[in-house]
């Protein structure tokens, strides 16, 4: 196991290299000129070219390419070009906030989407099955953006429940310690803002778990199904296993290997989607942005933004195959 986690971990490197050149290069082709985007219109080719130069946009690509490499081996993932912020900085300041609405988004996709699945194959056919299963494929087809706008109509400006942006209300005062605002306030014992800080989350995280919801219940039916169907759960009903024991102890944990990796693969789809989920409810995360950073052209931003990510995907990819032995300890990792 430490030599196979050690070999993913080496493979990591020319994957992220990948990435990187394919954004750099996507990214150069793209139409926009950061600098006449930063002087305006009006500016004269003279105040362009200096803010090229200093930018070193003026060079050639392999040039700009070997600059980027060369600073991203020293932990440098450059500057934005509107703020002249460090994007480290930037990227620490805004990854809790992606993360925690990824990580409530992930909680309700797993709970609902594995309990919705294991009903759905133990009543198949049944009503409930029907409807789950048409909810699932409505879950997949709905875009994020219209889902999210339809909630902040019902939710906040009809019903008035919900607030519709921001991570935390202003009257609210909150000693920051992670900058996780949920974990905070559980720290600080601040329950007026661990109330106000879950109830600004709810709307968003429901929304970007709509899509993850559905895959994981469709996962978990079709799996379950698969694994009912084995001769050892006939035999462990005609041992007299309670329906319960079946369906939880034999079933559930030899059909949660399929699951188990969707849930990984859409926890990396979740911080990739956050983009338009955080941008409609003006969430100060990651994915707002590398958003502001694409209409910016701030190239340094959605490069050093894109591998961030990119990395965390590819982590998260191993975590799962680790999962497997802890899972099913009939899988050896050779």
């Amino acid at each position: 196991m430490p030599a196979y986690i050690l070999r993913r971990f080496l493979i990591l490197i020319p994957t992220l290299l990948g990435v990187s050149f394919i954004v750099f290069l996507m990214l150069r082709l793209t139409p926009g000129d950061p600098a006449e985007l930063l002087l305006g219109e009006r500016a004269t080719e003279s105040a362009l070219q200096e803010v090229r130069e200093h930018l070193g946009l003026n060079e050639p690509l392999h040039v700009q390419y070997g600059l980027f490499l060369k600073r991203l081996m020293k932990g440098d993932l450059g500057e934005t070009i509107w703020t002249r912020q460090k994007v480290w900085i930037e990227v620490k300041q805004r990854f809790p906030a992606t993360i925690e609405l990824s990580l409530v988004a992930l909680c309700i996709s797993c709970f609902f989407g594995v309990l919705f699945g294991i009903i759905s194959a133990t009543r198949q056919y049944s009503l409930f099955d029907y409807l789950s299963m048409l909810g699932a494929l409505a879950g997949v087809s709905m875009p994020i953006f219209w889902l999210g706008l339809v909630f902040m109509l019902i939710f906040s400006l009809n019903l008035g429940w919900l607030p519709i942006s921001g991570r935390l209300d202003v009257h609210i005062n909150l000693d920051v310690v992670t900058n996780f605002y949920i974990l905070d306030a559980v720290l600080t014992r601040n329950w007026e803002a661990l109330r106000d800080a879950l109830w600004h989350i709810i709307m968003p995280a429901v929304t970007l778990s709509t899509i993850p919801t559905a895959i994981v219940a469709r996962m978990t039916r079709s799996s379950m199904l698969e694994v009912l169907r084995q001769d050892y759960i006939k035999t462990a009903r005609a041992k007299g296993l309670s329906n319960f024991k079946v369906i939880f102890k034999h079933a559930l944990r030899n059909a949660l290997i399929p699951v188990v990796t969707t849930i990984g693969l859409q926890f990396g789809i979740l911080m990739g989607g956050a983009i338009l989920t955080e941008t409609i409810f003006a969430w100060p995360g990651v994915g707002k942005w590398m958003y502001d950073a694409v209409m910016q052209r701030d190239y340094m931003v959605i490069q050093g933004g894109t591998l961030f990510i990119a990395t965390i995907f590819v982590v998260i990819n191993l975590m799962v195959d680790v999962l497997y032995a802890v899972i099913n300890p009939r899988i050896s990792v050779k």
